[in-house]
């Protein structure tokens, strides 16, 4: 295996699958230039800032056989293309009575931690998750990060991958061969026997080194990664739950109406995974606030792993 970045994992994942599909082409407003020097500036578009035109665009090629990739680059960016999101990618193939395919993977970084102030530091994906009709994607790894977006590519729907700011940088082995990685199948990061710890995105790596802190204590905690938001692994998660009878989740976005909430609720309504809780759901996440540009103040706004022991802490007295 080689040792990459989880940038150079997702521009890999591009460039392998745009080699093996002439089908596939790029559109941003911010051209990545090693696809340029190899695929050329009709396969790779640096493009206007225009990002409800992107969008569009896509949805228009895809109807015609091809297969774009679109990075809206920060989620923000995104925000002024909602209605080609929401009412036309999410709900096109319904309303073409399943006739014809629209093949779309659009990118977005999210999350904060680069002092990035309130409109660059958001991770809005609840707001997606609530649209039917897209798939959500959400790695922690670079190992997910390509095998995820391989198979997004190859999807026939519009999928979404939200991936962390904080992310990029960091490294981790990914083989050379081929390989996706499927919708809907959450990877346990960690076993652990005594308290479930769901982390999404940058949460995974802040809830591993928790679970190590928790571990010097004398408790056993498992992390879950869903790795995908729609469709959701419930399985795997209320099964991790029914093991260890606790719950804590770790979310960088806020509590309200969020992807935390749903994962929740997908424990409390099944009647035997609730049974088997012996302390109420505690959720870990950001504050229902605007992010402060001030480094302190953000700090204090995003959960971290000292929270997050905290919150597993905190099941367990019950």
């Amino acid at each position: 295996m080689a040792e990459v970045s989880f940038f150079q994992a997702g521009m890999d994942a591009l460039a392998e699958e745009m080699r093996r599909d002439a089908k596939i082409f790029h559109l941003s407003t911010d051209a990545p230039y090693p696809l340029v020097d190899e695929f050329g500036e009709s396969r790779v578009r640096a493009t206007p800032i225009a990002e409800s035109a992107l969008t569009g665009m896509a949805i228009g090629a895809a109807s015609s056989g091809y297969r774009p990739i679109v990075d809206w680059r920060q989620v923000t960016f995104a925000f002024v293309a909602m209605d080609q999101i929401v009412n036309q990618a999410a709900k096109i193939h319904y309303m073409f009575g399943g006739q014809a395919n629209f093949p779309i993977l659009y990118r977005a970084s999210v999350s904060g931690g680069g002092r990035a102030a309130a409109q660059h530091s958001q991770s809005p994906y609840s707001m997606f998750m609530n649209v039917a009709g897209l798939k959500i994607t959400l790695a922690s790894t670079p190992y997910d990060l390509k095998g995820l977006l391989k198979t997004a590519i190859r999807d026939n729907n519009p999928v979404i991958s939200f991936e962390s700011n904080r992310l990029y940088p960091m490294k981790g082995e990914v083989p050379e061969e081929d390989y996706t990685i499927p919708f809907g199948k959450a990877d346990i990061k960690r076993e652990g026997a005594d308290v479930t710890i769901v982390a999404l995105a940058y949460q995974v790596h802040e809830a591993l080194a928790a679970a190590q802190t928790l571990a010097d204590e004398g408790v056993s905690a498992e992390v879950l990664d869903p790795r995908t938001l729609v469709p959701m692994d419930s399985a795997a998660i209320r099964a991790s739950v029914r093991k260890t009878g606790r719950l804590v989740i770790a979310d960088e976005a806020g509590p309200t109406a969020g992807a935390s909430a749903e994962i929740a609720t997908l424990v409390t309504e099944d009647p035997e995974t609730f049974a088997c809780l012996k302390a109420p759901v505690k959720r870990v996440c950001a504050l229902q606030v605007p992010i402060p540009y001030s480094p302190g103040m953000e700090d204090h706004v995003f959960p971290d792993r000292r929270r997050i022991a905290a919150g597993v802490r905190a099941v367990l007295s019950f």
